[in-house]
């Protein structure tokens, strides 16, 4: 997420320290900054951009200035001046003129309308240009850009419908939160026609039966705010994850909204973006707060008694001799509720705050605040019981290494297969979806690839063995199979062996992995006469110092002796790592050879 200094600035009376500062902080403490760019907004004034890799497990908090001041706050001990998801809120006066109904609550938790009379839509003024610019936010209008500007402020996606394109009976509107019709289609901002599936989520005028977005990820162009836009509707609504995550992948539509919706944030938070949208809206396009509808079906409390864990306890994971006033202090920068019970705390996590749930979660942020470049390296205790040896994992390595040393090679082939027992639900493509039942396809599968690569490998044969499981007769079963150039495929059922210690673990001596290129290489032979008493690995490596950077394998494949001279013939590969080799470029490079071994007195056979 791009994150403007300036931005969070604003969120602090005292100076924030430099930008280098700012991404060491967060990197070290918090999310890793990827970069830091220069915008400049105004030739006298340029604002600071990062771009902060905000970690899945804080997608809900800190997809916002707001979220990234909080973590600056905690980790710099800089108290924010202001913190808008710590005021008291009142949504007044309820509208009386609008109605809302959640078809299915599971997928939308909370819905909140707002309506606005009598705004001016026009540009916005240049302070709001500026912080949206600097974020790769493109101004739009005011009353847009307040939705835009309070989303990436605090992390609430938010929308604004122009209510003189819906139905009114009866003095009211009414919005209803359903599941599309099949075959329904909206025609969306970005004017384009979406084709709808009965399984996503989207906002209607309950009046006319049309949809006016589809829930968490695009508004509609029919209710779309433009200039002419006098009464608004404000959407600020919390839609469920998983659906909106789908209907996103299924549209091909992934925006700002959608991103933030996905990683689940609190219904809580909808509130505050109401209240936060509608100020700034009335403060930069005017108009009167008609009220406020809050359907909020199921008001839950994630956590009920608070989470606890006590100073013990905390040492204890982090290997810490921490006291009561260091983990308070991080409480208390965190900006986490607690009570104190003796020698532990019950901590209250804020709405906000989803990630935290048990007590090493609180441990966790003790350690990260503190920092754990503080927390002195200490040894593990000894193990109090001699380890227990995993009978099937013993029992693959014992074959593993028993084949290796006879010259197989171990593959892992698919465990997809174009028939079988049991049909994969998630399958990966349309051509294999059962799970395999034989380790045997594969394996010969990947016999054949392998056998064209023999020269490539420095193998005169080709022998193979997988490790694996198939599913067969209703259950999985862990099977070794094997297979060579000169040996039939056989299978057979992997049984466990039972040790009672390491002692008799084989270790792996298998050495360092080289990548293979993917262009095709080219095999060039030579043979030669040499006086006896010639070193094979000589010849060796007159040939190699005078075959250029092309030649990825060289061996000897032949000898004999015939008088006072020996024969050797050699096996020479040519490949590149960046383009397909002709003829001519293994030609060259066997001339030089051939010059360099008649210089020797050597005679080419």
């Amino acid at each position: 997420m791009k994150i403007s200094r300036d931005w969070l600035q604003t969120f602090f009376e005292q100076p924030l320290p430099d930008a280098a500062a700012l991404a060491d902080a967060l990197t070290f403490h918090a999310f890793e900054v990827e970069s830091i760019e220069n915008v400049g907004l105004t030739k006298s004034h340029m604002d600071q951009v990062f771009d902060v890799k905000v970690t899945p497990n804080r997608g809900h908090d800190c997809l916002s200035h707001r979220g990234i001041a909080k973590e600056i706050s905690a980790i710099l001990n800089i108290p924010l001046a202001h913190d808008p998801l710590r005021m008291r809120l009142n949504l007044i006066p309820v509208a009386t003129n609008l109605a809302i109904s959640i078809q299915e609550p599971k997928l939308c938790s909370r819905y909140i309308a707002g309506m606005i009379r009598g705004v001016k839509v026009g540009p916005s003024p240049e302070w709001l240009r500026k912080h949206l610019e600097a974020v790769g936010q493109k101004s739009i209008n005011n009353v847009v850009d307040a939705t835009n500007f309070v989303m990436f402020n605090i992390g609430q996606p938010l929308h604004a419908f122009d209510a003189g394109q819906l139905t009114e009976k009866g003095g009211r509107y009414a919005i209803q939160v359903r599941l599309a019709r099949v075959g329904e289609k909206m025609l969306a901002l970005d004017d384009k026609e979406y084709g709808l599936s009965d399984s996503m989520m989207v906002i209607a005028d309950a009046h006319s039966g049309a949809a006016i977005g589809v829930a968490g990820v695009k508004g509609g162009k029919p209710a779309g705010v433009n200039e002419n836009t006098t009464d608004i509707i404000i959407e600020s609504a919390n839609f469920d994850g998983v659906s909106v995550r789908k209907t996103a992948a299924a549209l091909k539509l992934r925006t700002d909204a959608s991103v933030r919706f996905e990683q689940v944030i609190s219904p809580e938070l909808a509130a505050y973006g109401m209240h936060a949208v509608a100020g700034l809206i009335v403060k930069v396009a005017g108009g009167e707060i008609v009220g406020f509808v809050d359907e909020y079906p199921f008001r839950t409390h994630r956590v009920l008694n608070g989470i606890e864990v006590s100073i013990k306890e905390v040492n204890r994971v982090l290997g810490t001799n921490f006291g009561e006033t260091d983990i308070i202090d991080v409480f208390t920068r965190l900006g986490l509720p607690f009570e104190k019970n003796d020698d532990a705390f019950i901590v209250t996590p804020p709405f906000e705050r989803l990630d935290l749930l048990i007590p090493e979660d609180i441990i966790e942020e003790v350690g990260r605040i503190v920092g754990y470049d503080k927390i002195s390296a200490v040894e593990l205790p000894p193990f109090p019981k001699q380890p227990e040896v995993n009978p099937n994992f013993y029992a693959a390595e014992h074959e593993r290494e028993d084949l290796i040393s006879k010259g197989y090679s171990e593959v892992f082939t698919s465990v997809f297969a174009d028939k079988g027992e049991r049909v994969v639900t998630n399958k990966v493509d349309g051509v294999r979806p059962y799970l395999r039942t034989s380790l045997i396809p594969g394996l010969e599968d990947a016999l054949l690839k392998n056998a064209r690569n023999k020269d490539l490998l420095g193998l005169k044969e080709v022998k193979l063995f997988d490790i694996g499981t198939v599913w067969k007769s209703g259950k999985e079963v862990t099977m070794l199979a094997t297979i060579g150039e000169k040996e039939k495929a056989n299978e057979r059922v992997l049984e466990p062996i039972a040790v009672n210690t390491y002692e008799h673990l084989p270790t792996s001596s298998t050495g360092n992995y080289q990548t293979f290129s993917k262009y095709p290489f080219i095999v060039r032979d030579i043979a030669m006469w040499v006086p006896a008493g010639t070193e094979a690995d000589d010849v060796l490596k007159v040939i190699r110092e005078n075959s250029g950077e092309l030649l990825v394998r060289s061996e000897k494949f032949d000898e004999f002796r015939k008088n006072d001279k020996v024969s050797y013939a050699f096996r020479l590969l040519f490949q590149s790592f960046d383009r397909t080799l002709f003829d001519e470029d293994a030609n060259a490079r066997m001339e030089n050879v051939n010059d360099a071994v008649k210089e020797k007195g050597w005679e080419v056979r």
